[in-house]
């Protein structure tokens, strides 16, 4: 018997499915699909969630100073002449940035195997590149979902019937995080 539902798909279709609902389940916090398909989600994301809780805390904080190109109010780089020559300037800067410990590091790079790239375009300019920013969903994962699920041990899903679907009669079910 086997350990998984093959959901009626080849394998590479059956975990690109399976990704892009898990995905969409960490990055909304709900989705409605069949209620096959949420079993499914339910183990990866689990998981997912266990290993942040786990690794949360396991970084250190480390100051850094960092050469940054001036910007006008544009947004564009300010130049100088110097030479004949057009020369960007730069400020330094320092940041405190985190710094992951290995376990850390392998969890984010375990997470990043699961969940694709997110893409947030704002809905005022919607469709505009330069207003779009990418998403880093293990960072959501460690600073925002797993600080929720800190002194819970397991059980972060919850599916809750809805009913049958209209064309094929499939069950639906909300799942969402608890």
């Amino acid at each position: 018997m086997a350990g998984y539902r093959k959901l009626g798909r080849t394998s590479n279709q059956r975990k690109a499915m399976l990704r892009s609902l898990v995905t969409g389940l960490l990055y909304n916090g709900k989705i409605i699909t069949t209620e096959a398909r949420a079993k499914e989600v339910r183990k990866i994301a689990e998981g997912l969630i266990a290993l942040a809780v786990k690794e949360k805390d396991n970084y250190e904080t480390v100051k850094v100073t960092a050469k940054v190109a001036r910007k006008d109010k544009d947004g564009k780089r300010v130049k100088e002449v110097v030479d004949g020559k057009k020369v960007t300037v730069y400020d330094e800067v320092e940041k405190e940035i985190k710094k992951d410990s290995a376990s850390r590091l392998h969890a984010r790079r375990q997470m990043l195997k699961v969940l694709y790239n997110v893409t947030e375009v704002p809905a005022a300019k919607a469709g505009k590149k330069k207003n779009t920013k990418e998403i880093d969903m293990p960072a959501k994962l460690f600073d925002e979902i797993a600080p929720k699920y800190a002194n819970r041990n397991g059980g972060y899903t919850r599916i809750v019937k809805i009913g049958q679907r209209k064309g094929d009669g499939a069950m639906e079910v909300l799942l969402e995080l608890v």
